[in-house]
């Protein structure tokens, strides 16, 4: 009995030696309480580097390995931080810049090392930035493989009626590089001078909410984007920026098909 004990007790130093427990880890990560994360990991949901895991008590280290639930990597390196900042207008979609105007640095600050936008706004536009030091998930939110959907409310000068956002969908229109359409146009508030709507599209080319208005004699006045595939602005002030959750990150990167 003695020796049976004392095999159980090295077994046990040597489990806690590294690592974390998966089932933890997947709790950390937002998917429920550990009894419900045990239940995932023997239901064979959960993969360790591309290697089926179903045993329970299985430790991994989360700086170096890759963790998938249903197919879809979580986000388990501690280093790894993706924020939503509220850009002003008159900040620079850049983290320095040679000409000393504000940047998005001057809003974040150093405290994130090696942080950086994931796609911009222009320096008259206002609204959402997601912000990552994780490589992977820069890569594919920006890639135009992934064109992640994308919605403003935009403030127009003259009064835009029903049709022409309903073309803008149908048939959409012909700039430079192309045709283009919208996913979807609604108009919020309109008056003879002024017309508000909300649009939501997928591409992601310089300017292309301004180049589409101001094609068919509508100057944008003012840009404010709202949401970035699942991620919502909300209610954050314009100038600050908020740490996103494991819960909104996990649905962005199934968003850009990580």
């Amino acid at each position: 009995m003695p020796h049976a004990y004392s095999q159980a007790k090295k077994a046990h130093q040597h489990d806690d030696e590294g690592g974390v427990r998966l089932q933890k880890l997947l709790a950390q990560a937002g998917f429920g309480s550990r009894r419900k994360c045990e239940e995932m990991i023997t239901d064979g949901r959960v993969e360790v580097d591309g290697e089926l895991v179903t045993t329970l008590g299985t430790r991994v280290d989360p700086k170096r390995q890759q963790v998938r639930v249903d197919g879809s990597r979580i986000h388990i390196n501690p280093n790894h931080v993706t924020l939503a900042l509220n850009k002003p207008k008159k900040v620079l979609s850049a983290m320095e810049d040679p000409k000393g105007r504000y940047t998005l640095r001057d809003i974040v600050g150093d405290k994130y090392e090696r942080i950086f936008h994931m796609g911009r706004l222009d320096y008259d536009s206002e609204g959402l930035i997601l912000m990552t030091n994780d490589g992977e998930l820069s890569q594919h939110v920006m890639h135009p493989k992934y064109e992640v959907e994308k919605t403003y409310v935009v403030t127009l000068e003259g009064k835009l009626n029903g049709n022409v956002c309903r073309r803008l969908v149908r048939t959409g229109v012909q700039l430079d590089d192309g045709w283009i359409k919208l996913d979807k146009c609604v108009i919020l508030a309109a008056r003879r001078d002024q017309t508000v709507v909300r649009v939501t599209l997928h591409s992601g080319k310089n300017r292309i909410v301004r180049r589409i208005f101001g094609s068919i004699g509508y100057p944008v006045t003012r840009l404010v984007r709202t949401q970035i595939g699942p991620i919502k602005l909300g209610d954050l002030k314009p100038g600050s920026y908020r740490v996103l959750s494991q819960v909104e990150v996990r649905s962005l990167s199934k968003a850009v098909g990580l």
